[in-house]
């Protein structure tokens, strides 16, 4: 007759039911990357969060936006420090670029840098006609375009329409880049228009001077192709 033994133990003298031992969780590695904080400071997006064991975060363009690229990075002993010290870094960049904003002398307006007007650019939403207006007006370069040219240039059906057009273009950059293009603008001139340029001498034959884009803009959209 067979018997069963109760000891619990093998043959080979094994406890039978011997736990087995856990397996030890890994431990979280102090490089995996925390989840994404989002923000807004200013103009831009903040991303925040813990990489490769510290706290970093980023300024990107806000969407919606055709740029692309990482604006600015600060880091941090904590994700607060860490978004404070970038908040830091771009009102540094911020002063730095007003500082670099001339004053045109036939307008007395305050002009935006090169860098100001790409970034605008990158992130307002211009129509096709604005764009196609001022791509023309950029090669027309010190010349300038007639209101009438700047009309058939942009394919619309009257120089007031483009006009308006020219000078919703112009507050739409200002709006972005927080320049009062309003109070600088010369009292014979429409909202906006001074933000892109001036313009110049009247002609023989015309009752209003060709409309001229500031140098910095010009280089901006000519680069653009």
């Amino acid at each position: 007759m067979t018997r069963f033994s109760t000891d619990g133990q093998t043959a080979t003298g094994r406890p039978l039911f011997k736990d087995k031992p856990k397996k030890k969780q890994a431990d979280r590695a102090s490089d995996t990357p925390s989840a994404v904080q989002l923000g807004v400071h200013g103009r831009y997006q903040i991303k925040s969060g813990r990489l490769s064991g510290e706290y970093v975060a980023r300024a990107f363009p806000k969407p919606p936006t055709n740029a692309r690229g990482m604006i600015a990075e600060a880091t941090g002993a904590t994700e607060e420090a860490a978004i404070a010290a970038l908040h830091d870094v771009i009102d540094a960049r911020e002063a730095q670029r007003h500082e670099d904003r001339r004053v045109d002398d036939g307008t007395g307006f305050t002009v935006p840098s090169i860098e100001e007007y790409r970034e605008a650019l990158d992130q307002v939403a211009l129509s096709r006609p604005q764009h196609a207006m001022l791509k023309a007006l950029a090669m027309s370069g010190d010349q300038g375009l007639s209101d009438s040219q700047m009309a058939r240039a942009a394919g619309y059906k009257s120089r007031s329409s483009a006009n308006r057009a020219f000078s919703a273009a112009g507050l739409l950059i200002a709006t972005y880049l927080a320049v009062d293009s309003v109070s600088e603008a010369a009292e014979d001139e429409v909202a906006g228009a001074t933000m892109l340029g001036f313009r110049d001498s009247l002609q023989q034959d015309q009752t209003l001077g060709n409309r001229i884009l500031y140098p910095e803009l010009r280089e901006v959209l000519r680069a653009a192709g």
